[in-house]
């Protein structure tokens, strides 16, 4: 009885909380002379280049300063870094980012 009650007030509340994980769309910051790193609600009107991903020791931060190294060489005006996740090994780090630039 109680949760037929409380069923349609969880959808609702479940619902809503999807929302604020949809960002409203923005526009990327002004081109640089170097690669910059963005959220994926700033994606709008870029195109797509490609992905990178990148694996090493160290920490999270080695990871990342691999990723932005490889999207430098791969003159990307904009990358989304889309996980920086640690493996089973222990000290390795493994990054995956998506590259854009401007039309």
């Amino acid at each position: 009885m109680a949760m037929r009650r409380f069923a349609p007030m969880l959808l609702v509340l479940l619902l809503c909380g999807c929302s604020v994980l949809q960002g409203t769309p923005e526009a990327p910051p002004p081109l640089t002379s170097h690669p910059q790193e963005i959220r994926k609600n700033q994606t709008e009107g870029l195109q797509k280049m490609g992905t990178v991903s990148a694996m090493v020791y160290g920490s999270p931060m080695d990871v990342e300063s691999a990723i932005k190294a490889k999207v430098t060489a791969a003159k990307a005006d904009y990358y989304v870094i889309i996980m920086i996740d640690d493996t089973m090994v222990p000290g390795q780090w493994y990054s995956q980012a998506i590259l854009y630039r401007k039309p």
